[in-house]
């Protein structure tokens, strides 16, 4: 195999799978709220929603659990489940897309609500991961993560952050909008880094074998060269093992033999890009490693039950 095949040393797959991520803001909204106030967050599908409360408190619901929320508070919702922000626990609450808003541009809004007591201010917005890697990292977190306090080993950086939103948040200057959502993205990215580093869950399958120095190499060889030939012996000198203890540990680790995974990440790139861009149905092919369009479109057919065509039209539609 060539050199340029060969991964760059790598500390951290983990890492490099968070890069990979892009997030894409459908909305963000600047709230202050004044005590009483309540608002139900409906459910929202294949979206990540998060809040950060950047002045004040306030209260979250989520079934029967109620959690607390103090100032510099972040809590995410991967599978965009519903729930309740409350000044206090009983408040009245109103639907979210019931309340007045004062549109600033297609993806970024204000609201003012409540009757008139103690403020709090968030910042909250709804985000998707397009990557194949952001949905197959949504696969494995919980419904929610709330992080308070962030790490000290993080430094000032993420206060800082959270003052820079306040401040944005608190006076929109010129430029103020895009400032606010890249912020409140890294933040999204760091939150889920932070659940990554202290989570017994990340500790386990897929997230554990990123972890894993010597399946991580091979993890990250499949991620960066899909369309490469990739065999069985070829990723596992990626890992540094022997074929059979490569192929035992990757089973043991997914749940999956390590060509059953390479297969299946190529198939989800190239449904990815026939919803995305208009590329000729070879181009994907070739690009997800099949030699042929004939092949491409029966290992498509068979995994996702429809063919790539279809795939497209439905988009389109």
């Amino acid at each position: 195999m060539d050199d340029c095949f060969q991964p760059a040393p790598l500390a951290d797959p983990l890492g490099e799978v968070l890069h990979m991520l892009r997030l894409t803001g459908t909305l963000y909204c600047r709230a202050t709220m004044t005590a009483p106030w309540g608002i139900v967050l409906p459910r929202l599908v294949d979206s990540m929603i998060f809040v950060i409360v950047t002045a004040g408190r306030c209260i979250a619901e989520m079934d029967d659990e109620s959690v607390p929320l103090s100032a510099g508070t972040m809590v995410l919702l991967p599978h965009g489940d519903s729930f309740k922000l409350l000044s206090e626990t009983g408040a009245h609450a109103e639907p979210l897309f019931d309340l007045p808003v004062e549109k600033i541009s297609e993806r970024y809004e204000l609201m003012t609500h409540g009757g008139g007591g103690e403020m709090t201010r968030a910042m909250a917005g709804v985000v998707q991961f397009d990557s194949v890697a952001g949905q197959r990292l949504l696969s494995v977190l919980p419904r929610v993560i709330r992080i308070e306090g962030w790490d000290e080993s993080l430094g000032d950086w993420v206060r800082s952050t959270l003052g820079l939103i306040s401040r944005e948040a608190s006076s929109l200057r010129p430029g103020g909008e895009i400032v606010m959502t890249r912020l409140a993205d890294i933040l999204v990215i760091q939150g889920v880094r932070t659940w990554l580093d202290s989570a017994p869950e990340s500790e386990q399958g897929w997230l554990a074998a990123l972890r894993d120095p010597q399946l991580g190499r091979a993890l990250v060889a499949i991620h960066r060269y899909p369309q490469t030939d990739w065999t069985l012996a070829q990723l596992a000198a990626q890992a540094g093992m022997s074929r059979s203890a490569f192929s035992a540990r990757f089973s043991a680790r997914l749940g999956q033999s390590a060509m059953a995974y390479l297969g299946q990440w190529r198939l989800h790139l190239a449904r990815a890009r026939l919803m995305e861009t208009t590329d000729p149905l070879a181009t994907v092919a070739r690009a997800a490693g099949y030699r042929s369009e004939a092949a491409f479109s029966r290992a498509f057919r068979q995994y996702f039950g429809k063919p790539p065509g279809a795939t497209r039209r439905s988009v389109a539609a």
